[in-house]
């Protein structure tokens, strides 16, 4: 038996998945906190006013999978639930360093959405929710966004060397935004800052 916390990515391995912790105690997750989310939000004066509690607004557990094409990369993520105004807590958002990458999200608890976009400026909201899978297409940035009141807990994997490029996103942003409607419901609606 192998020893926990290790992962033989050669022969294989078996990994807990309970996350009735938040994750296995096998992998250490990344989190981003608000402070660290400066311009993804839309509204300035409504990020302005919660930075001082910083709330934790996502994790991400990776776990070091080999960096080649033949190998999988998988992880949890999870969003946690909040608003900053009336735009839902959401994740950075990526492309691939290999634009040419498919990624796949299967949710595990809570509920959103996971939105996509490609270079040429096709955009599309695809809901997630446990049992339901994504197929995010090559080329297209994607994050998850949380639009209910529990966390958004997700799998994901793609290609070992697919990398990620948060760039692009932390410079332009998204041309869209998921955000509470009038009647408390989600709703698409354009970027004002998207590229500026």
């Amino acid at each position: 038996m192998p020893e926990k916390g290790t992962f033989n990515w050669a022969k294989g391995f078996v990994l807990d998945f309970a996350l009735s912790d938040g994750m296995s105690k096998t992998a250490v997750s990344t989190k981003r906190y608000l402070a660290q989310m400066k311009g993804m939000f839309a509204d300035d004066a409504a990020y302005a006013k919660m930075l001082p509690d910083n709330p934790l607004v996502y994790e991400f557990f990776e776990l070091g999978a080999p960096e080649n094409s033949g190998d999988i990369a998988f992880g949890t993520s999870i969003t946690y639930p909040g608003k900053v105004g009336d735009e839902y807590f959401m994740t950075k958002g990526h492309f691939h360093t290999i634009l040419e990458t498919a990624e796949v999200y299967y949710g595990l608890s809570g509920e959103g959405f996971m939105l996509i976009e490609n270079p040429e400026g096709d955009t599309t909201a695809h809901p997630i929710a446990p049992g339901k899978a994504v197929y995010v297409p090559k080329r297209y940035a994607h994050r998850s966004v949380n639009t209910g009141s529990v966390p958004l807990t997700t799998f994901f994997a793609f290609r070992g060397d697919a990398g990620h490029n948060y760039a692009t996103i932390e410079t332009k942003g998204f041309r869209k935004l998921i955000v509470a409607g009038v009647d408390g419901k989600p709703e698409i609606t354009d970027n004002p800052r998207w590229g500026a």
